[in-house]
């Protein structure tokens, strides 16, 4: 598939994902629902992709992308029209379900495509363009979101959403002869299991890195609407301050190509949990939307700034052949996270307020600050 084509079914799938994540979140706030409800939803967009990735991974490697993406997006498709077509709180957990397991497969896939795309040597660069991708979604989800459920309601707005997953079905459907062209399927060696990829150190290392920072990116999408909500602002506004995390998120990897020539991997790691952490140790004490719009920005600063590298490592650090399993393994770590501490944080939430939530997440980043710093020092 031509590289234009995988960006732009980026850009769309992920739209969908991140516009129905603030939306179901915004819906079940609205329906009554506790912050540990809510909670209960987003660790169900993970819970499959938790269970599967691994699978599925093998899969892409043996059979390819076409089908797997096909797949993805129509289940994407029917999980966001769900809450239009039968509004009410069961149904946003079936489609929190189907929309985590749909975008699981058209993540992987983009990943491994972009992987496989051109020479070894452009790798870096493809991958900065994929992030400048999820960026770019990452800022107009939340806004389509906002402004559909000021206009039109929480019910319709998913509607709007399921429009645009329509789309990245259509033109899966379009391009689907020239999926293969750049991804031939390769066969899984033979003797190796999880296990070994697990016992790889350097592959450990960066999983584990992936997944804290991962954790601070998800957990964005999972504590600002309830915060929001909390502190009276409308959907629009929150989405405006959702978007300007995505907005920095893509003017600091524009910047990626100057930074990387300047700066190791393993510093921009560590520079980038450390903003973070501080970021989420500001929100608290702030309810003005100026100054969240500004806190949102730092925090997309510094987990932007990752992306790009934590793919890159990870791609050059796979065994041969078993890049799609590489991806599925993280995949799994960062939905573990993804399912266990929303319902964590949500509890907490529910028993102490958000403030507590906020320092969690801080200190779980700034921890993996100081680990990063002794690997970039052992590293020099």
């Amino acid at each position: 598939m031509r590289f234009g084509y995988i960006i732009l079914l980026t850009i769309l799938s992920h739209a969908a994902f991140t516009s129905s994540r603030m939306t179901v979140s915004l819906f079940a706030l609205k329906l009554q629902a506790t912050p540990f409800t809510v909670g209960v939803l987003m660790a169900l967009y993970a819970l499959l992709p938790m269970l599967l990735s691994v699978t599925a991974g093998r899969l892409i490697d043996r059979i390819g992308p076409r089908i797997p993406l096909l797949w993805g997006n129509a289940i994407l498709v029917v999980g966001v029209a769900l809450p239009f077509v039968l509004p009410g709180l069961p149904t946003l957990f079936i489609a929190a379900t189907m929309i985590g397991s749909g975008f699981m497969l058209s993540h992987m896939i983009s990943n491994n495509l972009v992987g496989a795309f051109g020479k070894s040597e452009d790798r870096a660069a493809n991958f900065s363009w994929l992030s400048l991708a999820y960026s770019t979604s990452g800022s107009l989800g939340p806004l389509i979101a906002g402004f559909s459920i000021d206009w039109l309601g929480e019910s319709r707005a998913f509607a709007v959403m399921a429009a645009i997953a329509a789309v990245a079905l259509a033109v899966t459907i379009w391009r689907r002869g020239d999926l293969v062209r750049h991804a031939t399927p390769k066969q899984r060696p033979a003797g190796h299991s999880v296990m070994d990829l697990v016992r790889n150190r350097p592959l450990r290392g960066i999983l584990i890195v992936s997944g804290l920072l991962s954790m601070g990116w998800d957990l964005f999408t999972f504590v600002m609407p309830i915060h929001c909500s909390n502190i009276g602002l409308s959907a629009s506004t929150t989405g405006v301050i959702m978007g300007s995390f995505g907005a920095a998120t893509f003017a600091v990897r524009l910047a990626m190509p100057v930074l990387s020539r300047k700066l190791r991997e393993w510093q921009v790691i560590t520079t980038a949990f450390l903003v973070s952490g501080i970021a989420y140790m500001l929100f608290p004490f702030v309810t003005s939307a100026p100054l969240m719009m500004s806190i949102a920005f730092l925090l997309g600063l510094g987990l932007g700034c990752s992306q790009p590298m934590v793919m890159s490592l990870l791609y050059e650090a796979s065994p041969p052949g078993r890049q799609g399993e590489v991806v599925g393994v993280r995949t799994t770590v960062l939905n573990t996270s993804s399912t266990a501490l929303p319902l964590v944080f949500g509890a907490v939430g529910s028993a102490l307020g958000m403030g507590p939530v906020f320092w969690g997440i801080a200190g779980c980043l700034l921890g993996g600050g100081y680990a990063a710093r002794r690997k970039a020092a052992r590293t020099r």
